[in-house]
């Protein structure tokens, strides 16, 4: 129960910051409403791909989608309420990427994969939906942005939930707690402190 509850929440916040691109790239209320349940539903189609569960839940169950085009119609109607957009749409991915990350990793350990295994599909789980919608908006994908922490924090994320979910007797919930909590909260401190990974070095040429 609580992994359906943590995925559609996860698929909610996505939706919201897919549609919430769609309004700052001016899209219609059709392209907005597509953008975000693609982003939504996008990382849970993959990870249902990746250990075989077909058809993908997004598509058998018609819950996901509905969160998903719900949440684009919100933030339609809402958004003016936001005041800058670009930061809401980083936190809403910064709460979605956790949530995600963590979902896909216990639900991969549902279906008896190994920790490493889990760990891999709540990373992909995490970063799908985003990399479609940011594809969709001809944007530079978040994970590949050199001044953002995106793909580490849902690996430490997700890691957490695969070992703690594969080698302990601890309560899942309990793990998917601290790795949501871990994903999101260092995305939002590299955000706000301005931490990222060392680039390659440049050479230069010698005249």
């Amino acid at each position: 129960m609580l992994q359906e509850i943590l995925n559609d929440a996860g698929i909610a916040v996505f939706a919201a910051s897919g549609a919430m691109l769609g309004v700052r790239k001016d899209f219609d209320l059709w392209g907005i409403i597509t953008v975000g349940a693609l982003t939504g539903v996008g990382g849970g189609i993959l990870r249902d791909v990746l250990l075989g569960i077909t058809p993908p839940t997004s598509v058998q169950n018609w819950v996901p989608i509905t969160v998903a085009v719900i949440a684009g119609l919100v933030v339609f109607v809402f958004h003016p309420a936001f005041t800058e957009l670009r930061r809401s749409i980083l936190i809403l991915d910064a709460i979605g990427m956790g949530l995600f990350a963590t979902s896909g990793a216990a639900i991969a350990i549902d279906q008896h994969v190994s920790a490493f295994a889990a760990t891999l599909v709540g990373l992909l789980t995490a970063v799908g939906g985003g990399l479609l919608r940011d594809v969709l908006a001809n944007e530079v994908p978040l994970m590949l942005q050199p001044a953002d922490l995106y793909a580490v924090p849902a690996t430490l994320g997700a890691t957490v939930v695969g070992i703690g979910g594969t080698y302990t007797d601890v309560p899942i919930w309990i793990w998917l707690t601290v790795g949501a909590v871990v994903a999101t909260g260092l995305r939002i401190a590299g955000l706000v402190f301005g931490w990222r990974l060392p680039a390659a070095p440049r050479w230069r040429r010698a005249d």
